[in-house]
């Protein structure tokens, strides 16, 4: 019965780390669709969104300082005008869209 219990824990534990990676994906998921959009609206609107989105997740998947810096990014960009977000988050947002 004890090899039953020690069993359930680690399964327990195994989906419950998968569930916190999953979520973290999600959220930079979120965060690099909403950077890329907004680089788009102030920038280019013939820029490539998608590509953008994907080439950030990939990296913010891969690399926590770039996914730091891109919710930073987003939360700065969060409630600004384009000319005032361009000022205000250059350093925030410089390596996550060009």
């Amino acid at each position: 019965m004890k090899r039953a219990e020690v069993i359930a824990v680690a399964v327990g534990l195994a989906l419950g780390f998968a569930g916190c990676v999953a979520v973290q994906r999600v959220n930079s998921a979120i965060d690099c669709s909403g950077i890329c959009h907004r680089y788009a609206s102030c920038f280019s609107t013939a820029y490539d969104v998608s590509g953008c989105a994907d080439r950030c997740r990939d990296h913010a998947a891969t690399d926590d300082t770039f996914r730091v810096k891109a919710e930073k990014c987003n939360t700065c960009i969060t409630d600004r005008a384009c000319a005032s977000a361009v000022f205000a988050c250059v350093s925030e947002c410089v390596s996550v869209v060009p």
